[in-house]
Parts: structure tokens; sequence; C-alpha cells
């Protein structure tokens, strides 16, 4: 993602984790993750949610807020998929770096 926003020369871009809920990953590894990301946010409403929800809560919830939507699409299905569906739905740019 570094080298995307270099090659994109998005200056005002952050390169933001945003969780669906705590993890044991993040706890064990917070020092390293602050360290490569910009900014690291828990979802609130995902971390609500049925822990097979949250995923897709916290997606959608990242698509709305995003002015620009880079993914890695391959597949037809899955997950990213709706949520680049939706993105678009709200008539957010989008590039897929696999296309």
């Amino acid at each position: 993602m570094r080298r995307t926003q270099k090659n994109l020369e998005r200056g005002n871009s952050a390169l933001v984790l945003v969780l669906p809920y705590m993890t044991d990953e993040y706890r064990k590894n917070t020092a390293a993750l602050e360290n490569y990301y910009d900014e690291i946010e828990i979802c609130e409403q995902s971390a609500k949610c049925h822990y097979k929800a949250a995923f897709s809560v916290r997606n959608r919830l990242m698509a709305e807020r995003s002015d620009l939507v880079i993914c890695c699409i391959q597949h037809e299905s899955g997950g990213a998929y709706q949520t680049v569906k939706y993105a678009q739905k709200l008539n957010k740019t989008v590039i897929n770096l696999a296309a």
C-alpha cells in the first residue's frame, strides 16, 4: 500500500488499519502495527455485532467513509467483492490493483 500511495501521488492519504473487533494479533503486535500504519481503529459498530457479521459491517462502514477505494479483487464473489460493489453504488472511486 505504501508503494501505491507513492505511485498515485496521494500525499493526503493515510494507511489505516480498521479492525472489526479487538484481536489477539493486535494485542501481541501492537508496536509493530503502530509503526506500519498511520492510524489503527477498532470499529465500534462491528465490535458489537456477532463475529461472523463483524467483517461485513466494518467493510460497509469503511466504504462509506472513503473517498477512494483501493482493492485487489480477482474473483467476482466474496466479502471484498461485495464491499467494492457497495462502494461503486455509493459512487466512490475504485482502483482494482488486480485489473
